[in-house]
């Protein structure tokens, strides 16, 4: 299998993530690639028309995109305990908990897409305003979702850690710590495991 990826991008990380966690990484031939909102790249557009990473190309043939269409492949093929369980209450709880991870992060890359690729004077301060309300939201609602579940290892706890780094990461004056001791555990806690340490951008 191919991944085509960019380390700094937060949703490859939580696929690689999810590779390390299930021990599959080494079944993951990374393929590395330049690519912007503004400037995709041509051979991964190929694969994917949205020109999005992390792309995953089968060895069959087909292509899988995105992230968590990508991390529930993965889930399927290893033996090990489930990053996604199969059924009931605890399934939809990790779906939401993966979708608030995946929301900061696409609400972070915007921001980002925003400062990085517009001319400050054209920058749209309002709207980064608006953002970056939502990230400070779902943090708020994280902070106290389901007692003890985001020390857990799944696939919500994994979109929740990458997103965090990310905000470390491309949000460096944005203190989300404060006041939100759970979080903060959590991502120290995450930060000691293989699979944060190897994929760090």
């Amino acid at each position: 299998m191919k991944l085509w990826y960019s380390p700094p991008s937060p949703f490859v990380r939580k696929v690689l993530m999810l590779a390390y966690e299930t021990g599959q990484i080494d079944k993951l031939e990374l393929v590395d690639v330049t690519n912007t909102a503004l400037t995709p790249d041509a051979d991964l557009a190929k694969l994917n028309p949205l020109g999005k990473i992390p792309t995953l190309l089968l060895d069959d043939g087909h292509t899988l995109f995105d992230s968590r269409v990508i991390s529930e492949y993965l889930d399927g093929l290893h033996d090990g305990e489930k990053m996604l369980p199969a059924e009931g209450m605890d399934r939809y709880n990790t779906l939401v908990c993966q979708a608030m991870g995946d929301g900061i992060m696409e609400t972070a890359v915007a921001i980002r897409y925003e400062q990085a690729l517009r001319p400050e004077e054209f920058q749209w301060q309002v709207w980064m305003g608006a953002q970056q309300k939502k990230i400070i939201q779902a943090l708020d609602v994280l902070e106290t979702w389901r007692a003890g579940r985001l020390q857990d290892i799944h696939l919500g706890s994994i979109s929740v850690a990458s997103a965090l780094s990310y905000l470390d990461f491309r949000q460096p004056d944005f203190d989300w710590r404060e006041g939100r001791p759970v979080l903060t555990q959590m991502l120290a806690t995450f930060s000691e495991r293989e699979s944060m340490k190897k994929t760090q951008a």
